[in-house]
């Protein structure tokens, strides 16, 4: 009897397979499909165009590329790039949480589906769709000039299109539903409990949100900036249908290297420094949020009164 126990435990730790044999498919995924080609667009942006005929050349490397998307065009366009993502994720960022905080905390269960499911909708449209409607409502003969003039507001059409505006309105539009969802699932999650004891202790509303519910939504708050932030940084689409000249990305700039000007020499320099950018600025954010943590944290020390220290 205890031979056949002892060989059915040899059997069960011979089936047994480490731990990490579950995630092996994620992680052959993720460096087939993300790593790899990561590192060739890195090591095709040390190439060159060699002629009209050739989108690239590796035989010679050098920082030529690099050189050369840091001119004062491209630059431009970076810097434009990140201002219109820095705006957009502050302003999905603004919108987003009111609307999460009143859906999680004041509507009723039964209508909570509901909701959600209209916010979810419009994934169900193709992006590039979605922006092409931007771009029938904001054009000059669109239904938002049309009604500005029937009113009197206008008396001329309303050009919003080939602007930054159009693309920052198009941006918040596309991406606002990356914020809410992360928002409403972390502020769903508070306990009403905690709220409730806070009142009762004497805060007021407005500390009782700083205190209470705003650092217990920070993990909702930097998961939908993370999920807002670093796609708009990389749209192209949004920007292309409804930014023109002056309301140009650093997607688009990157896009035409590779498919109109079959540079892809160049192409793959400025998508490295745009991913790099990506980086830079969610590094800057992480110690900004770090900072700010520390800051609250030393501002909650207690300290005793002298007359509880005297008591004591």
């Amino acid at each position: 009897m205890a031979q056949r126990v002892a060989a059915s435990e040899r059997g069960a730790r011979r089936i047994r397979a480490p731990r990490f044999v579950m995630a092996l498919p994620a992680w052959v995924w993720f460096l087939c499909f993300f790593t790899l080609p990561v590192l060739w667009i890195v090591y095709y942006s040390f190439g060159y165009k060699p002629d009209i005929y050739h989108p690239i050349a590796t035989d010679k490397l050098s920082l030529g590329s690099y050189h050369e998307a840091f001119s004062r065009a491209f630059v431009h366009v970076f810097s434009q790039t990140l201002q219109i993502s820095i705006i957009g994720t502050s302003l999905c960022l603004l919108i987003a949480f009111p609307f999460a905080y009143w859906l999680a905390t004041r509507v009723s269960p039964r209508w909570r589906g509901v909701l959600l499911g209209l916010v979810v909708v419009p994934f169900f449209v193709n992006f590039l769709i979605r922006t092409v409607g931007w771009l029938i409502l904001l054009s000059p003969a669109g239904p938002v000039s049309s009604l500005l003039q029937r009113w009197g507001l206008r008396s001329e059409p309303l050009h919003l299109l080939q602007t930054r505006g159009a693309v920052q309105l198009g941006v918040v539009y596309n991406y606002l539903a990356l914020m809410i969802l992360p928002l409403f699932v972390t502020l769903d999650r508070l306990d009403p409990a905690m709220r409730e004891a806070s009142k009762d202790l004497g805060a007021n509303r407005v500390k009782t949100f700083r205190q209470i519910t705003l650092p217990l939504a920070a993990p909702g708050i930097v998961a939908g900036l993370l999920l807002v932030f670093i796609p708009l940084t990389g749209d192209y689409i949004t920007a292309l249908v409804l930014g023109g000249a002056k309301g140009n990305m650093a997607g688009v700039v990157v896009a035409s290297q590779f498919t109109i000007a079959q540079d892809w020499a160049l192409g793959a320099a400025q998508a490295v420094i745009l991913i790099a950018m990506i980086m830079g600025t969610v590094a800057v954010f992480g110690l900004f949020a770090i900072a700010i943590r520390a800051i609250v944290r030393v501002s909650r020390r207690i300290t005793l009164p002298p007359v509880a220290e005297e008591a004591v």
